[in-house]
């Protein structure tokens, strides 16, 4: 297996600036030459060009949409992009980056195949123009996703939705804006919050949402935003949430869906430098990243 990294240095999704230096921050750990040891072939196509705040239109105030054309002309690159690796055989890893690039990223491995999607975050990303309080489109695309939204947003897959909501597990949620909360109650995707990790326990959690998402698909991406582990341990992220799951707890989930042997494409999002403690979040990252794709302790 030939292992695709694509960077993707974009933070006109997000309410805060410095995550466009988590691809850097990722590679900055040895990443390229870490996953060559663990057997795969690497082939690092660098970071696809990204529109800037400094060089974009800056949005009305007030705006529910900022920034959608140069993040929906971002995506659209970054679902070519994706798909063209998927073709050649590849498995893409995608560094970010804010959240938004996911629109790209999943389109992108959703379009000549059915795939379930596992988003691991602390949020749904579950917002539209219509409920969302800030306008910022990284909390927008799980819906994008799902065929709710933008059109923009919405047709990277070649067809709407880029993901059926049953094929997607959403896991480690705590928190919801109030709209996002009702529109995510009959929306008909599979939902594990925090209680279900704390009550359930990860494991079970991971297991299930991995046995619901690959029914019927393809395989699955793994989308994880690293605000989901709590902030004591990944300080570097734009919007942290106390209460989130351990380093430990995240590297049980990333061992047990590398087990299931169905991950297609992975990205790895939010990690902001600018915020970190001497890179720990990006080596969290890497680390999460690697055990995903098979690390093992023994």
């Amino acid at each position: 297996m030939e292992i695709a990294i694509i960077g993707v240095p974009i933070d006109l999704g997000a309410g805060r600036r410095g995550v466009d230096m988590g691809p850097s921050a990722m590679r900055y750990t040895g990443l390229h030459s870490r996953l060559e040891a663990l057997g795969y072939q690497v082939r690092d196509f660098g970071n696809l060009p990204t529109p800037m705040v400094e060089t974009s239109a800056l949005p009305e105030p007030g705006a529910k949409l900022r920034y959608l054309e140069p993040i929906a002309r971002l995506c659209a690159a970054l679902a070519d992009t994706v798909a063209g690796c998927v073709e050649r055989g590849q498995l893409p890893v995608v560094l970010g980056g804010d959240h938004s690039l996911s629109i790209g990223s999943v389109s992108g491995s959703a379009r000549s195949r059915t795939l379930g999607l596992i988003w691991i975050d602390a949020h749904a990303d579950f917002n539209t123009a219509e409920t969302t309080p800030s306008g910022n489109i990284h909390g927008m695309s799980v819906a994008a996703l799902t065929g709710r939204g933008h059109p923009l947003l919405t047709v990277l897959a070649g067809r709407v939705p880029a993901v059926r909501p049953e094929h997607v597990a959403l896991v480690g949620l705590r928190d919801l804006d109030p709209l996002e909360r009702e529109a995510l109650r009959g929306a008909g995707l599979n939902v594990f919050t925090m209680h279900e990790v704390d009550r359930r326990g990860m494991a079970t959690v991971i297991e299930e949402a991995a046995r619901l998402v690959t029914r019927a698909t393809d395989g699955f991406h793994l989308s994880f935003d690293l605000d989901v582990v709590d902030p004591r341990e990944a300080p570097g992220v734009g919007t942290p949430v106390n209460g989130g799951i351990s380093r430990r707890e995240a590297h049980l989930a990333m061992e047990l869906l590398a087990a299931t042997g169905a991950i297609r494409s992975i990205d790895l999002v939010e990690v902001n430098p600018i915020l970190d403690e001497r890179n720990a979040t990006a080596e969290l990252a890497v680390e999460l990243g690697l055990s995903a794709l098979g690390k093992r302790i023994l």
